[in-house]
């Protein structure tokens, strides 16, 4: 985290007029990790692990809609309330008290179309058309997995999409899907990341534990007598964002997270560097259309309309400065309350939440004390359930997690390694610690090149002083800027090393600095691309599902218990980008502040990649490629800034495992 956000988060903000505010809920400092203490489980227990002994089609099922007490989003007058799907044995109908695992979503009633913002602002696609995208079919399968029929699956079991249903309440505990405010059958409005969305799943916790209302459809108000109290809460992408935010209230009965695929801080989901910064495959989407976009609920542009259009206005997308804004969208600053445990998983492919998302919160979390295990894995956005080749170790794992934080059993989750990283599609590895175990930062220096080659990199500094420039274009790619390792390029400087001696592995965040001047143009986006060159068979995120279901859970008609599994795509090319990092220069010194540069004068500009674990292998080269515009994520400003770099007073440093001698 940077100097002037680590100063920015101490500060205490005002909450603007008209601002949703947060429960106060007092710190609480972190804990070792002893198993809570809760009622007995249900037996047999066998080898520290719940069995299978009661019945998913005999399973009760009901809908209570939550009161979220203190919270109005939609100034109706009344709390807003969410809906909480139910699942649980029949047995708590007879004073079985039983834990529960809960899916916190925005996008259970699916979602509008909403066109996204125009990113060309040089009115080449002034309707802004292009990017037009349904995101929930797009993030459906990476959600929740691919069932055999969705569309029988929902008609026959209810809203219970996933895994968590036959396999967990055959174990003894209750699913709870919860409806977040603004979609569905919720009342309020979404805010994308404020405290009222924050409030939904807390209440609905607050519920299980006896200190908030709930009712079923006729008004009538239920309690949850059946509940120990203890919750887990898992999801992916947005449903693995509730996770983090109810966490940082220190909400008491939340004993476990599982966040997969999450955001931390929605800031640096839609901005990046100071600069406006999109979320990969969402060219043009912002906070303000993900809100309209989840507003499912009845009369919702109605009800929500206005504040709908005031995220547009405040999120800013003409400086992209960090702001109250954003701020209010922050969980780091109150990880100092996260009472739960953290089950972190992300892919390493993932350019639509970024893992930086992932890194900057398990950061946050070790400084604290929290107790925590990480999974890191070659896929994109994805759920790990859905890989065929390690489902089933997902399963032990999460199995016994829950069993451990909401059973208490003491079943040695908490002895085995910390991190599960997959650094080659398939090759997975259990380790210690992320980042790896000896991990070194290792500084290279960029040189320029000679006779029209590229420039290299070393762990030396070359004698003399030389500029070299390159002009900002706005139609290619990055991949395309990249892909040529050998010629130079007129839109990009690129720098090699030598070819590695023996595999290189990176693990952690790169950073690149760069002595650099701009003028003649208007984008302001300094972009770092880190590249292995060497031709190779590399995951890049893509997927496909195999033919054959695998059975893991009690099934029910409609919903077998069992799911087509998916296996890692790979691509045979001469160079991947292992990660990029972007900077609005105008931000050179605080994200929170633009400050204008004069036009040829050189600047230091310090531009962090996102974090990855990545090897080079032996024979490859480590390039750095430097660019403005980067067509999939920045805003696309007219061409022709031009952009000296004096690579001498210019470095990259790396991560690596075994610091400076894994370089030979």
């Amino acid at each position: 985290m940077t100097r002037w956000k680590t100063i920015l988060l101490a500060l205490a903000v005002a909450v603007p007029a008209g601002a949703l505010p947060a429960a106060a809920v007092p710190a609480a400092a972190a804990s070792p990790v002893p198993p809570p203490a809760s009622p007995a489980p249900p037996a047999p227990i066998e080898n520290g692990e719940t069995q299978p002994v009661y019945s998913r089609a005999d399973a009760l099922t009901e809908t209570v809609f939550v009161e979220v007490a203190g919270t109005d989003s939609d100034a109706d007058g009344r709390p807003d309330r969410v809906a909480v799907d139910i699942m649980r044995p029949k047995e708590t109908a007879e004073g079985l008290k039983v834990p529960v695992i809960m899916e916190a979503s925005p996008y259970y009633a699916g979602g509008n179309d909403v066109a996204n913002h125009v990113v060309d602002l040089d009115g080449s696609d002034p309707a802004g058309m292009e990017y037009r995208r349904n995101k929930f079919n797009d993030l459906r399968e990476e959600m929740f997995g691919q069932a055999e029929d969705p569309a029988a699956a929902r008609a026959a079991a209810g809203p219970f999409p996933g895994y968590y249903d036959n396999f967990f309440v055959p174990r003894g505990y209750a699913i709870a899907l919860v409806e977040n405010v603004g979609s569905g059958r919720a009342t309020g409005c979404p805010t994308t990341g404020l405290p009222n969305e924050t409030a939904g799943p807390k209440a609905a916790i607050d519920w299980l534990n006896g200190r908030a209302k709930g009712f079923d459809a006729a008004g009538n108000e239920i309690r949850a007598d059946w509940s120990t109290g203890n919750v887990g809460m898992i999801g992916v992408s947005y449903n693995g964002t509730l996770p983090n935010a109810v966490a940082a209230t220190g909400v008491r009965g939340l004993k476990t997270i599982v966040p997969i695929a999450a955001i931390s801080s929605w800031y640096d989901y839609y901005r990046a560097g100071g600069g406006v910064v999109a979320p990969g495959g969402y060219q043009g989407e912002d906070a303000d259309v993900l809100a309209r976009y989840v507003l499912t609920r009845q009369n919702g542009q109605e009800v929500c309309g206005a504040l709908m259009d005031r995220i547009e206005q405040d999120q800013d997308r003409v400086t992209g400065d960090y702001s109250r804004f954003w701020h209010e969208r922050n969980y780091l600053p109150d990880v100092r309350k996260v009472r739960a445990s953290v089950f972190l998983v992300h892919g390493l492919n993932d350019w639509n939440v970024k893992t930086e998302q992932a890194v900057q919160w398990w950061d946050a979390l070790a400084r604290h004390g929290v107790p925590r295990k990480i999974w890191l894995h070659q896929g994109a956005h994805f759920n790990p359930f859905s890989f065929a080749q390690r489902n089933a170790e997902w399963l032990r794992q999460l199995h016994r997690w829950f069993d451990f934080h909401l059973y208490g059993l003491r079943n040695g989750i908490m002895d085995e390694p910390q991190a599960d990283v997959e650094h080659g599609p398939g090759q997975w590895a259990q380790h210690a610690a992320w980042p790896l175990p000896g991990t070194r930062d290792v500084r290279l220096r960029l040189a320029a090149g000679t006779a029209g080659q590229n420039g290299t990199l070393s762990p030396h500094r070359r004698h003399g002083h030389a500029v070299e420039s390159f002009t900002d274009q706005n139609t290619r790619t990055a991949e395309q800027l990249a892909e040529n390792a050998t010629a130079t390029d007129p839109n990009r400087l690129a720098y090699l090393s030598e070819p590695v001696a023996r595999d290189v592995r990176l693990s952690g965040t790169p950073e690149v600095s760069v002595r650099a001047a701009f003028k003649n143009g208007r984008s302001p986006y300094l972009t770092a691309l880190l590249v292995d060159y060497g031709t190779d068979a590399r995951a890049y995120g893509r997927v496909a599902y195999g033919t054959t279901p695998v059975c893991y859970g009690q099934g029910v008609p409609g919903d077998t218990g069992c799911a087509r599994l998916a296996e890692h795509v790979t691509v045979t090319a001469p160079f991947k980008i292992i990660t990029r990092g972007w900077l609005d220069v105008r931000n050179r010194n605080s994200e929170s502040r633009t400050e204008l540069l004069r036009e040829g004068r050189f600047y230091d500009f310090d531009v962090a990649l996102q974090p990855s674990d990545y090897v080079v292998k032996a024979g490859h080269r480590i390039g750095v490629v430097l660019i403005s515009t980067d067509y999939d994520f920045t805003l696309r400003l007219p061409a022709g800034t031009e952009v000296s770099v004096e690579p001498g007073d210019s470095s990259v440093t790396l991560p690596l495992v075994g610091g400076r001698s894994a370089l030979g």
